[in-house]
């Protein structure tokens, strides 16, 4: 199917049998016949020895394709790997949404990774940080040295930064190597060039040189996403009046703000954990950027434009990479990145934070009208059935009763299987 002709934009995909969507991902993404008979694989247990130690086994959660997101004027299917019940579908619906005002749009800064290198023991602190500044040129170009072929693709270390920081310990100066890393995450690159430097550093302070890594605070490499949600769709002016009082409880309190700031989360971990990226590493800068303030607080914003529709904008750092590391090695990631379409990091942080705007709107949204258990509760109830030994048909007749009922419990699941059988 050529890019022109291609739309993301599906009712009730939720239907459809697992062969049905298979067949459908496959035409949008031209995947060949080997590449969706991976949907259906575990990973390679050599592969998996090769990536962790005292494999044992591999642990499998659900993937799943969130549907009609236009992002930049583009189309886009989005794997997720997550566990929660409604969360795709709420991505989903979320996205079906905002195509109504022309998608998502985005913004991105140069993929700028910070790597720390950390002096104690310098008698003159001052001195020592104007030393390191006055010696940038030269530092640089080492640092540049350890790697080559970055330098090559309009890469490496672009420049430096000296801090002076006070501790228990005394001052000491923690020295920040700026450092573009283009469609790489980036640790390894950074790690080395931070190691390289450290002897030249020493000599330079007459201090002693102690950590030298990546900080996973990429203030420096953000991206922001932004859409509008038409008012009329999701309910009238007193929706979008609802929906930004509760949005504004996140911005000012800090245990509604982790709630909230946990849904956004949802959507940004599963397509990381998807497509192979460090995801632990993507939550670490998210929750210390949300705290720049000196008050963890929203990662997004929401406000009513001149329309009276709702807009949303998020904005985080996204160190992301589609080189190197376990997105390359593990095959499912692979696919996961071939059914994006995704040419650059860039381009995936882009779909990833636009993925996080969309759910988070989805949890918001279902929090200030139907309350968030409706949606989410129904979906539940099926995993509490098959808890319960529910096979079928009868899933869906034990879920429907619950559900009915409100009393979606275990004790509960197992009397109404009983009545069934």
């Amino acid at each position: 199917m050529s890019d022109k002709g291609k739309s993301s934009k599906v009712s009730g995909f939720y239907k459809k049998s697992i062969r049905e969507r298979i067949e459908f991902v496959k035409k949008f993404s031209d995947l060949t016949d080997e590449e969706t008979n991976l949907f259906s694989s575990c990973l390679n247990m050599d592969i998996a020895d090769r990536m962790i130690e005292n494999v044992l086994g591999t642990f499998e959660i659900p993937l799943g394709i969130a549907v009609n997101f236009l992002i930049n004027d583009k189309e886009y299917l989005v794997p997720m790997a997550i566990e929660e019940s409604s969360v795709v579908a709420a991505a989903s619906n979320a996205a079906k949404i905002a195509r109504i005002k022309g998608g998502f749009k985005t913004k991105c800064t140069d993929p700028l990774m910070i790597g720390q290198i950390q002096i104690l023991q310098i008698d003159d602190v001052v001195g020592a940080a104007k030393k390191i500044i006055s010696k940038k040129k030269e530092i640089l170009h080492l640092a540049n040295e350890q790697d080559k072929v970055l330098v090559k693709f309009g890469g490496g270390a672009k420049d430096l930064e000296a801090r002076i920081l006070d501790s228990p310990l005394g001052k000491m100066i923690v020295t920040h190597l700026i450092v573009d890393v283009r469609d790489a995450m980036g640790a390894n690159a950074v790690n080395t060039m931070c190691e390289a430097l450290a002897p030249m550093l020493e000599e330079l302070t007459g201090g002693k040189v102690r950590l030298k890594i990546l900080s996973n605070l990429a203030d420096k490499r953000i991206v922001k996403a932004k859409a509008v949600f038409d008012k009329e769709k999701i309910g009238g002016e007193s929706v979008v009046d609802a929906f930004l009082e509760s949005y504004n409880l996140a911005a000012i309190d800090p245990y509604r703000a982790a709630t909230h700031n946990k849904g956004i989360m949802n959507g940004i971990d599963s397509l990381i954990i998807a497509t192979g990226n460090d995801f632990r590493a993507i939550e670490a800068g998210a929750h210390a950027y949300a705290s720049r303030s000196g008050q963890y607080t929203s990662l997004s914003c929401y406000y009513k434009d001149k329309n009276g529709d709702l807009v949303g904008e998020l904005e985080l750092p996204m160190a992301v990479g589609i080189v190197g590391g376990a997105g390359n090695i593990n095959p499912k990631a692979r696919l996961c990145k071939k059914i994006l379409g995704i040419k650059t990091a860039r381009e995936l942080a882009e779909v990833v934070v636009s993925l996080g705007l969309a759910q988070n709107f989805a949890a918001v949204f279902a929090l200030s009208t139907v309350g968030i258990q409706k949606g989410h509760m129904s979906l539940h109830a099926k995993n509490i059935a098959v808890m319960a030994g529910a096979k079928g048909k009868e899933i869906d007749k034990v879920a429907t009763q619950m559900v009915k009922e409100g009393k979606i419990k275990l004790d509960r699941a197992e009397e109404i299987l009983k009545e069934i059988k």
